[in-house]
């Protein structure tokens, strides 16, 4: 089941307060760089887009982290995306008990999967 029109308002509240706030890039980079987030289903994917080198009118996706709620455990997964451009779940701390948790993880970034 989807998130509801509250919990996606709550969520968003708490990306921009906990999470972008600290990463958002610095003002002279804003139109080189650009910080977003996309709703789908039970999860919430965490990405930057920037213009293509040839086309600067065309921004391309680079992936941070992928969120995902499971309501029958009330857990939070964390995924990382490799290079082979699938989701794996992060190894330090691939479920952890509420959002802001799993964006304080994202954050810290321990083993530099999100972040390099």
């Amino acid at each position: 089941m989807a998130f509801t029109e509250e919990e996606q308002q709550l969520l968003l509240e708490k990306v921009e307060n906990e999470f972008w706030k600290h990463r958002r890039p610095p003002l002279p980079l804003r139109d080189k760089i650009r910080e977003a987030q996309r709703m789908k289903d039970q999860a919430i994917e965490l990405y930057f887009e920037r213009p293509h080198f040839r086309n600067k009118d065309e921004w391309i996706e680079h992936a941070i982290a992928k969120i995902r709620y499971v309501r029958t455990r009330d857990v939070w997964e964390i995924y990382w995306q490799r290079a082979d451009l699938k989701w794996h779940r992060y190894p330090p701390s691939p479920e952890v008990p509420t959002f802001s948790a799993a964006l304080e993880v994202i954050h810290r970034d321990e083993c530099c999967c999100f972040f390099g």
